[in-house]
């Protein structure tokens, strides 16, 4: 998108004779005086420029993002879009290495989970330390959250919203076609797609790109393994569980699922897999909530024209991915305040409601009043809370979440190589997922 202009604009005064000139001579002096006995500044003098990455580029996503510029342009400065199409942000991180090490970093940048400590650790990460203190972030965030968006203890990111990875989507019209019933277990999922199969639908709408079969992967991981050997698997890292008898039967069941997935499935975004299930031609889509835009943007009422439901098996886990923006160190105050302002902005309630709204989100703010929201994210919340207390929230390690970036690209590979080869041996793939993370944790 282009540079967005803020609202306001100089205008210049062009007097016609000299009373009226030594008339606007008088007031602007005395306009001086006045600011400078009350310490008033115009916003103009304070005015900077936020240059902000994302990859929030599908329809619905791009609403979402259109509110938060608005709030920064409100407060005078000038929002600069640096979109990076991809729903994955792997094209995003590419450009944004590329800059950072150019000395020339957005202000800002979408980055998440474990990356945010890689970037720490470059020292390029300013804090936000102070503006979190004034906004009492660690009263306002839920500790998990908190976490993440810190290094070293020191804020150095804000946290967007907290999206549900774990979501399974139908579409009621084409499951009454079909004679389907909408899935609670595994066996039921498949039984439903061999009905939808049958009845001629596509039964899962997908995209095949790495990073949507990665979220086909742990989905199935949380559904056969639980919380517990979830983490074992994507966050310490576990030999006995990378390559015991559940994973083997996490391939066997991804192999499965390959066959109710169309033959013009690679490549295809995941905004597109969103449409087929809108307009009819597939029965179900296993996405995160991000894909809820879709549906709104399309003027579809969840509960009605669609449904979300937790994955099979995954009905009291909640696999979470938290978008949050980054903010990178900046020479010029002006620009400076700038980021705070949009910081600060990020966690105003007014835009937790329209962003999240918008998004197909649910806030972050503990606070938050979920009165405006779909029914589906009002199960989302409820969900969140009770998984945060019963200590069965999971990181997403598709949306990185869980591992670092090196460990989640040896993740994608396996999948994805797996994925799309109908001849692959599940036992021999748990050996090489764990061989593939094991070299890239080295």
């Amino acid at each position: 998108m282009p540079w967005i202009d803020s609202d306001y604009r100089k205008r210049r005064l062009a007097p016609n004779n000299k009373n009226r000139s030594s008339s606007m001579n008088a007031l602007r002096r005395l306009s001086v005086a006045v600011c400078l006995s009350s310490f008033c500044l115009s916003p103009l003098a304070h005015a900077g420029e936020v240059e902000v990455l994302h990859w929030w580029t599908s329809p619905g996503e791009a609403r979402a993002a259109e509110t938060l510029k608005k709030l920064v342009q409100a407060k005078g400065h000038t929002w600069k879009d640096f979109a990076v199409a991809g729903g994955g942000g792997e094209a995003a991180m590419t450009v944004l290495k590329t800059r950072a090490v150019s000395g020339n970093p957005p202000a800002a940048a979408q980055i998440k989970g474990p990356d945010i400590q890689e970037w720490g650790q470059l020292g390029l990460l300013a804090d936000l330390n102070q503006v979190a203190a004034e906004g009492k972030w660690d009263q306002l965030l839920p500790p998990q959250v908190a976490q993440v968006m810190k290094y070293q203890g020191d804020y150095v990111a804000v946290p967007v919203n907290v999206h549900r990875v774990n979501w399974l989507y139908i579409n009621p019209d084409v499951f009454k076609k079909a004679g389907a019933t909408p899935p609670t277990t595994l066996d039921e999922f498949f039984a439903a797609a061999d009905k939808l199969k049958a009845a001629g639908f596509v039964a899962l709408a997908h995209g095949s790109q790495p990073w949507q079969d990665g979220t086909l992967f742990e989905n199935l991981v949380l559904s056969k393994m639980g919380p517990e050997g979830y983490r074992k698997a994507f966050v310490e890292q576990d030999k006995a569980t990378l390559t015991g008898p559940q994973m083997v039967e996490v391939f066997t069941a991804l192999k499965k699922l390959r066959g109710y997935i169309d033959a013009d499935a690679a490549g295809r975004e995941w905004n597109v897999a969103t449409s087929m299930v809108i307009n009819g031609k597939a029965g179900m889509q296993i996405m995160g909530d991000w894909a809820k835009s879709e549906f709104t943007a399309a003027s579809k009422v969840a509960g009605k024209d669609y449904q979300c439901l937790p994955f099979p098996g995954t009905q009291k886990d909640f696999d979470y991915n938290i978008d949050s923006l980054v903010m990178f160190k900046l020479s010029n105050a002006e620009n400076r305040k700038a980021q705070e302002d949009l910081a600060r902005a990020v966690l105003d309630p007014a835009f937790q409601k329209d962003f999240n709204l918008a998004k197909g989100s649910i806030p972050v703010r503990l606070d938050a009043d979920m009165a405006p929201f779909d029914a589906c994210a009002q199960q989302s919340m409820k969900d969140f809370k009770a998984a945060s207390a019963a200590g069965t929230l999971v990181p997403s390690m598709a949306h990185s979440m869980a591992a670092s970036s090196y460990v989640q690209g040896a993740i994608f590979d396996v999948v994805t190589n797996f994925f799309n080869d109908a001849s692959a041996d599940p036992q021999k793939a748990a050996q090489q997922l764990y061989a593939a993370i094991e070299a890239a944790a080295q």
